[in-house]
């Protein structure tokens, strides 16, 4: 069991969320978008999201700013969530700007929301899960996409609650978080991706 829970935090870290979403949005999308233009947007985004993170993380271990994939202390996630958002406002501006994937464009932006929240946390001291800040941010826009385009989507919607609550599970046997940290993670994820939904639904 314990195995099975660190395996679940490993496997849905919160660096390949935002590429799980849009993978997510072009796999049920009923707008057509032709196979270049896909695999030109997965292909950046998989180098900004998963890639460049990656190796800003093992530049950040060298120079012993942090310790841990997992970023476990406040002061270990101030830099990494710095450089997270300067990857999303890239992203805005060069690959998903509004003129052309509406839904994916706000879905970063309240990306960018959760972001600079957690960041702001940090800074005063109190860690946030950010990995119950990503699935549900994308949970909550795997849901708008749902009623946006009137697309029943009840089984990719109960699978996601399930990864949220084994990932909750997970972050809490792992004592990694508490409680409360898991909850303020949740709907500072949650929340923008609501807020948001009024500009594109």
């Amino acid at each position: 069991m314990n195995f099975l829970l660190k395996s679940v935090s490993f496997v849905f870290h919160p660096i390949i969320m935002p590429l799980l979403a849009v993978i997510f949005y072009f796999s049920k999308s009923p707008r057509y978008l032709s196979f270049d233009v896909i695999s030109a947007k997965i292909t950046s985004l998989f180098i900004l999201t998963i890639l460049l993170p990656i190796l800003t993380y093992f530049l950040l271990k060298t120079l012993g700013k942090t310790q841990t994939i997992y970023l476990k202390t406040t002061k270990e996630r101030v830099t990494p969530l710095l450089i997270n958002a300067v990857i999303i406002l890239l992203i805005l501006k060069r690959v998903l700007p509004i003129n052309q994937i509406v839904e994916l464009y706000f879905f970063f932006i309240g990306t960018l929301i959760s972001t600079i929240t957690c960041l702001a946390l940090a800074l005063a001291n109190f860690k946030a899960s950010i990995h119950m800040i990503a699935i549900s941010g994308v949970f909550m826009f795997a849901i708008a996409f749902s009623i946006h385009f009137s697309i029943n989507i009840n089984g990719s919607l109960a699978l996601m609650a399930i990864i949220t609550g084994a990932i909750a599970t997970s972050r809490l046997h792992l004592k990694a978080h508490t409680p409360t940290e898991l909850i303020f993670g949740f709907f500072i994820g949650f929340i923008p991706q609501i807020i948001l939904m009024n500009y594109w639904i």
